[in-house]
Order: structure tokens, then sequence, then C-alpha cells
């Protein structure tokens, strides 16, 4: 056998995988799509009420700026809480450093805004979506809240809840518009598509876990 007799199966081979791996990127793209349909809200007035909000991490800033998709997440949170939607807020981010703290960022930026510090709460352990939805059930015992992000960033997210049998549903942050709010969007795509091998074949989970942490929120007044 020689080379040159295999050369068009290797090259048909190599021309089949990143087809074979783009038709499946697009597929779990709608698939996390799908699962979510009906439960990301923009309407505040229509949101259902959830004891807590889960608010999904990310940076303050970006290049040197504030960073919009942070901004419009705390912004909706802070609006969740003062309408009375939630109880409670659980802030889920990356504190993988000494000197890098998103929830703690996004505690006091909450503050700022009016959420009493006694009602917020903080998972330092939520590197990436998948670990601050699982932890959110089996750390911080929830299994109905409303996560707050962006709209492409939540389908993901409730994709996620689901595999946990959570009850959760979604409230849309403001982000930006344009290039960066495509580019972004194009990211999703690759991020679903892991999302999907994570849980359904990889059976991937969180990378800490811990004891249970109680979710602090004010109480029904009677």
């Amino acid at each position: 056998m020689t080379v040159k007799r295999f050369a068009p199966f290797l090259l048909a081979l190599l021309l089949l995988i990143p087809l074979a791996a783009g038709l499946f990127a697009l597929w779990a793209d709608r698939h996390v799509e799908q699962s979510a349909a009906g439960r990301v809200y923009s309407d505040l007035d229509a949101l259902p009420y959830r004891p807590v909000a889960l608010v999904l991490g990310t940076s303050k800033y970006s290049r040197g700026r504030l960073n919009s998709f942070y901004v419009g997440r705390m912004r909706a949170a802070a609006e969740l809480y003062h309408a009375g939607k939630v109880d409670g807020i659980l802030v889920s981010g990356d504190n993988g450093t000494a000197s890098y703290n998103e929830p703690a960022e996004m505690a006091a930026d909450l503050i700022a805004l009016g959420v009493p510090a006694g009602h917020i709460t903080a998972d330092y352990a939520g590197f990436r979506t998948l670990d601050s939805i699982y932890r959110a059930g089996d750390v911080f015992d929830l299994d109905s809240y409303t996560i707050v992000s962006q709209p492409f960033h939540i389908e993901r997210a409730l994709y996620l809840a689901d595999q946990k049998g959570h009850d959760a549903i979604g409230y849309a942050a403001r982000g930006p518009q344009g290039y960066w709010g495509q580019r972004i969007r194009a990211r999703e795509v690759l991020a679903r598509a892991k999302a999907v091998l994570d849980v359904e074949l990889l059976h991937v989970g969180p990378r800490y876990l811990g004891e249970p942490v109680y979710v602090k929120r004010r109480m029904a007044e009677f």
C-alpha cells in the first residue's frame, strides 16, 4: 500500500471532520435555544416570582473600560430585587486568584444600587456557567431561581439547569449591540456545543463543591 493510494481517503477525512464539527455546533446551538423557549423574559411585569436571582459573573472591565455585559447584569439584578420579583441574590463568578474577585465586585455594585448586603450571597467558585448552575443546586440548595444575564447566555444556562432538574427562568439584561454583540453571539455557538458535550457525553461536573450554604434573603412580612 502506498501513501498515494490513501491520499484521497485522508483528504476526504480531513474535510469531513470540520464539516461534522460545524454541523454539530449548529445543531447544539439550536438545541439549546429550543430548550429555553418561552423562559427568557425581558418584561419585568411579566416575569414570574422566584425566591432567588442567580447572577452569572463576568469581568467588570474589558479593555480598560466598563464592561457593558457586567453593567447590564447588575442593573437587571437590582431591578428584580426592588420590584419584589426575588428576595435574595446569589452572585456567582470567578475568584481564582487573590487579585481577581468577580463576586466581591458584583456584591459591592449591587449594594451601591440599593440592594441590602444582608440579602446578597456570593459563590466564589462560579468559574464558568456550568459551575454556577450546578453549584446553585448542589451547594446553595436552590431548585427554583431566576438567572440574570444576557439572553444568549441565559439560554445556555437554562439548558444546564434542565440537566439538574431545576425550575429556572431568565431575566434578560442589556448588552452591547452591533459588532460586539454579533461577535459574542458567534462565540456562543461554540460554547453551546461544548455545554452539550459536557453534560450529555462527558458528564462533566463543577470544579469544586463544598459544604451547603444558605442563600440570604428577605423574609416575608406578616
